[in-house]
């Protein structure tokens, strides 16, 4: 099951980097504009471009659980 999720992380990656652009374009605007605080939508696709990262770190972990089971004790 090696490379199952390849060309989904691949596109997650594809995601990340777009979010990370806008939060560049979002601060450019807010300095030109003359800005001192961040703004609020830059935060937001931050922590967005943070759980993209986190699900593309999760689908390249090893699949440690070769019974299917989803991590989860079966009682």
């Amino acid at each position: 099951m090696a490379g199952e999720f390849d060309e989904i992380r691949s596109r997650l990656e594809a995601i990340a980097e777009e979010l990370a652009d806008l939060a560049i374009v979002r601060l450019r605007e807010s300095i030109d504009a003359g800005g001192a605080e961040l703004p609020v939508d830059e935060r937001r696709l931050t922590r967005a471009r943070r759980a993209v990262e986190k699900a593309i770190g999760l689908l390249s972990e090893p699949d440690d659980d070769p019974g299917g089971g989803g991590g989860f004790a079966r009682r």
